[in-house]
């Protein structure tokens, strides 16, 4: 008689509201586990309830601080140790995505780095959100399922009934989700051309496509300080474009970015909840949509050994 293994699920400190509400979708309860820091800064991991032969998701996106990725990984190491059947590492923002290549003398190919510090560490299994470079896939040797964050975006934007839109890549690496959400929201499709003179600095130059007359709505993957996107903005209502909204799924928003998007022509800032906003006061322009019912279903499939990717059958999926 084979007997059928438990579901647990485990957080650190990086997004436990998520994690709450994923638990809550799929009616579980989350483990009981202690992730605190010593004194000096070092982390400490214990999980406090009896793990063994449980398929195990770990939820954990690794935004800065850099702890949160020190968290993941202790939180796997602790499991395997603890002999869960299988870990799986649910990591909504996969932070580093950004250092995916080489492209300028001795840097760090980051994005790898963390994949093998993962790998190595004892995970059996990833899944990821809207990856900032979807060849990041392949940077793991495990089973990784990649989610699309255009499942929640499309359906608050076909509620919103947007006529006459225009769906902006701000830049050419967002123009396959661009092109996707323009075929799901059936609208047309238009590319800023841009040059970034720096890290965090960003010139626009040209656009491709038309905005005047038209409402527009930015799609990108994420925000950080909001340079690139205000300046698509700013430069999009120079063309004549009406009511202008972002959708990023990844809202980091570091510097000041916020300070940034409630002056610009931006009507509205969707994010979704892959990084933990909740102590922060964003102003009224910001609209923040939740994920953890596709995470969630997405762990259930992964469970009961079904296919992830029926969760976007008929979506229009980048790629």
């Amino acid at each position: 008689m084979i007997v059928r293994e438990e579901m647990r699920l485990v957080t650190g400190n990086s997004n436990r509201p998520l994690a709450e509400k994923i638990a809550a979708y799929l009616g579980e309860k989350l483990t009981d586990c202690t992730v605190t820091s010593f004194s000096d800064g070092e982390v400490f991991v214990q999980i406090n309830e009896n793990i063994r032969g449980a398929d195990l998701f770990i939820i954990q996106p690794t935004n800065a601080p850099a702890e949160n990725l020190m968290e993941l990984l202790m939180l796997v190491e602790a499991s395997r140790r603890a002999s869960a059947m299988r870990i799986t590492a649910v990591i909504p923002y996969y932070g580093y995505a950004r250092a995916d290549r080489k492209d300028r003398p001795r840097v760090a190919i980051t994005a790898k780095l963390i994949a093998n510090l993962i790998t190595s560490v004892g995970a059996d299994r990833i899944i990821t959100m809207d990856l900032h470079a979807s060849q990041i896939q392949g940077f793991f040797d495990l089973p990784h399922d990649h989610l699309y964050s255009s499942v929640v975006f499309d359906q608050y934007f076909h509620k919103m009934n947007l006529e006459n839109l225009v769906v902006v890549s701000p830049d050419v690496g967002s123009i396959k989700m661009a092109r996707a959400t323009a075929t799901a929201l059936n609208g047309y499709l238009a590319i800023v051309d841009k040059r970034r003179p720096k890290a965090n600095e960003c010139e626009v130059l040209n656009l491709i496509g038309d905005v005047n007359g038209k409402n527009v709505l930015i799609r990108d993957d994420m925000v950080d300080t909001a340079g690139s996107i205000c300046s698509a903005a700013n430069f999009l209502k120079e063309r004549g474009a009406l009511d202008i909204y972002a959708a990023c799924t990844h809202g980091v928003l570091s510097g000041e970015a916020i300070e940034r998007i409630s002056n610009s022509p931006i009507k509205k800032m969707i994010i979704t909840d892959t990084i933990d906003h909740s102590r922060d006061s964003l102003p009224d322009n910001f609209k923040i949509l939740t994920c953890s019912g596709l995470i969630a279903e997405a762990i259930s499939r992964i469970f009961d050994e079904e296919s992830v990717s029926s969760l976007f059958k008929g979506v229009p999926m980048p790629g």
